[in-house]
């Protein structure tokens, strides 16, 4: 029989516990996982579902992701479509005003999907009203100096909806990519296919200088130009321009590279911008040295060959930049689920985990035909499709696709390590406020669910997901701070429960500073007194440790609160004694 003395400290050991769970429920925001799911047969579409909660890892499950935060990969441009001129004629022509500030809040501000990056074709395109250059002239004429150079054809829809859009999201990036040069420039006079003549070359480069700067003066800083669209393709459809590697690599060093530095302009230069199947045009671009200093790297589609491409030309030179900037949906791909989860595999999960800074889709809005279309194709689909009877817009998948990870991944966002399953294929990514970003898709053919577990340090949460289901996962850190001026490694700390033998109650906290910041470490108790203050001075950058010995302190619950600058750190650590 127990003497009855040993029942207070029960009975404090109890109240101890029950003061570490209502602590955990009052901390436990900072490890909550929001998540948002869409399905195969779109009953579920970007819907936010019951969130869950870090634990401690069981690594009971057969398929375990692993997060790595402090590994970092690329940093994200951002994720959207083609404000083509038949998207924005559409926006801007068939909707009404308050329609179209609803469409524009769905697209570009975080009341939608957040889109942060956006092309736009320098000149018309396949999805124009008509074919056009910012420099046309008559049969037989030329104009070196480019006097007769204008942007006033993009006054009308074009550059509202790109001001509108910008309006929506100020950080809003822009790429331009050229259809072709003013016929003049060209071969064979026309706009439709052939090359570029070489006696034009440098007037054709301070041409796409002054399409930079016209649109700087509108308020609309080009963030990229791309040298040519689909270079290896030209037809006598619509307006296009053959522009082979060796072309591009004396168009590159020798005219459009050094006026772009003569005129000062930060605006990128991404060669390609073409299909997967020729990573050896690229390569052959980035290996000639004199080109390669002007370039940011390569830009890719995804109408011929394998997302692995990417990494190939990475791997080549991992120097230089990957972003993939073209796919459209269609006709000859009805099913939602199967061109959902095409997108998922190849365009947001695989082209970013093939080093894609971003992906953009093709046209950000077509009408129930497809159009309008200048040439080319009949039977593509925009992001939105435009009813132009009633002024209804329907949300296609690549708007859902585009969601999963526009709405919750944030432009200058980093890539983290992530393993990949064959079956949960997946992609993380930290953002500027040190929030994590999990974008899965089950692509396993077997019916019914697939459990997993994410695993991030020594927690995990586990979920299950239907198959060819997509779920993006969010969550905030504990280390996770709005602003990150300065970082922490995961603080070493112990959980006393081993009672009711003797123990050390010493705890050694260890932490990285980024750079040099003022640096305060208390420990309080649950009322928020004070017990200890172990720093309170300027530290400088590295790693630190300090040792809190709590020999002195009875049983109970405690706080360690470390702050750098503006970033805090909570911790807890039980006493029983």
């Amino acid at each position: 029989m127990k003497p009855i003395l040993s029942r207070p400290r029960v009975l404090v050991r109890l109240t101890i516990l029950i003061c570490f769970f209502a602590l955990t429920a009052k901390f436990s925001h900072a490890q909550s996982v929001h998540v948002w799911e869409s399905d195969f047969n779109g009953n579920k579409k970007l819907e936010k579902q019951d969130s869950t909660t870090f634990t401690p890892s069981d690594f009971s499950s057969d398929i375990i992701i692993t997060i790595d935060p402090s590994i970092t990969h690329q940093t994200m441009d951002g994720f959207g479509a083609a404000m083509t001129g038949s998207s924005a004629h559409l926006i801007n022509n068939v909707l009404s005003s308050s329609q179209r500030d609803s469409l524009m809040d769905d697209l570009f501000t975080s009341k939608g999907i957040k889109l942060d990056f956006v092309r736009h074709t320098v000149g018309a395109s396949d999805f124009n009203l008509s074919s056009y250059t910012y420099n046309d002239l008559s049969a037989g004429e030329t104009d070196r100096d480019l006097s007769e150079f204008s942007i006033s054809k993009d006054q009308t829809n074009i550059i509202p909806m790109l001001k509108l859009a910008k309006q929506k999201n100020p950080d809003l990036k822009i790429m331009g990519s050229p259809w072709s040069a003013p016929a003049w420039m060209k071969e064979v006079h026309a706009l439709n296919g052939g090359w570029l003549d070489v006696t034009w070359y440098r007037t054709y480069a301070q041409y796409l200088v002054k399409y930079v700067q016209a649109f700087e003066n509108e308020g609309l800083p080009i963030y990229a130009v791309t040298l040519q669209n689909e270079p290896l393709h030209e037809t006598s459809d619509y307006p296009s321009m053959r522009m082979d590697a060796g072309n591009q690599i004396n168009f590159l060093k020798n005219d459009i590279g050094p006026a772009f530095a003569n005129a000062n302009l930060n605006t990128e230069l991404i060669i390609y911008d073409h299909n997967w199947d020729e990573p050896e045009y690229p390569i052959q671009v980035l290996d000639d040295a004199d080109a390669r200093k002007y370039t940011a790297g390569t830009a890719f589609h995804a109408y011929a060959g394998d997302v692995n491409a990417q990494t190939t030309v990475h791997n080549a030179h991992p120097d230089k930049g990957i972003w993939f900037t073209e796919i459209s949906g269609g006709g000859w791909a009805t099913n939602y689920g199967t061109n959902l989860g095409y997108y998922m595999q190849n365009i947001i999960i695989g082209a970013t985990r093939n080093w894609a800074k971003g992906s953009l889709f093709w046209n950000m809005a077509l009408n129930q035909n497809s159009g309008p279309q200048n040439g080319g194709c009949t039977n593509c689909r925009g992001v939105v499709t435009i009813n132009t009877t009633d002024g209804s817009v329907t949300k296609n998948e690549e708007y859902y696709a585009l969601g999963h990870v526009s709405k919750f991944v944030d432009s200058g966002a980093a890539r983290i390590e992530s393993n990949n399953d064959s079956d949960i294929i997946n992609v993380a990514f930290k953002n500027p406020d040190g929030s994590i970003v999990l974008v899965v898709y089950n692509q396993s053919s077997k019916f019914g669910n697939t459990d997993f577990e994410v695993r991030v340090g020594d927690n995990s949460f586990t979920h299950s997901l239907f198959r060819y289901t997509t779920a993006t996962f969010k969550w905030y850190p504990e280390t996770a701070s709005s602003v990150t001026d300065s970082k922490f490694e995961p603080l070493n700390y112990s959980l006393h429960n081993n009672y009711p033998n003797p123990f050390n109650p010493s705890t050694t906290i260890a932490y990285t500073l980024e750079k040099s910041s003022n640096v305060t470490i208390e420990v309080t108790n649950l009322m928020g007194q004070k017990v200890a203050s172990l720093v309170n001075q300027k530290q400088p950058k590295g790693r630190h440790s300090v040792v809190f010995d709590a020999g002195h302190l009875s049983s109970g619950i405690f706080i360690y609160r470390i702050k750098a600058g503006s970033f805090i750190q909570t911790k807890k650590m039980i006493l029983l004694k």
